[in-house]
């Protein structure tokens, strides 16, 4: 293996990390990260890609954006009500300052306009 696979696969590896993270973290999108490691991986590493595209979490959705670059309603809702329960536990819980919290509310609101409007819908 060469060394631009292995960077590739370092990359993807991190990217896939940051995803998985901003799961859990407003303000940190998920579906970016694991789009950029999908195709990181597509790029050096057959084995990390088709393992990406079989797991049940990311797998059918990756496979469903590279088809018709979109997402379903039902996919697009259950983002953006994940992305805001988030948001509300960081600002309620997590977050003490005023700035803090209007700068987490204002990506929130930047995340979901971007999911409801930028976004393409697509039918499943």
């Amino acid at each position: 293996m060469n060394l631009w696979k292995l960077i590739l696969i370092l990359l993807g590896t991190i990217s896939l990390g940051a995803g998985i993270i901003g799961i859990v973290l407003p303000g940190l999108p998920t579906t970016p990260f694991l789009l950029l490691t999908a195709g990181l991986y597509m790029r050096s590493s057959d084995r990390l890609y088709n393992w990406l595209l079989s797991t049940s979490i990311c797998g059918k959705r990756i496979k469903r954006w590279q088809e018709k670059r979109g997402m379903t309603l039902r996919e697009k809702v259950l983002t953006i009500l994940m992305m805001w329960s988030m948001i509300c536990v960081s600002v309620i819980f997590l977050l003490s300052s005023t700035s803090g919290r209007v700068t987490v509310v204002i990506l929130g609101v930047a995340g979901t306009l971007v999911m409801g409007f930028i976004v393409r819908t697509i039918r499943d």
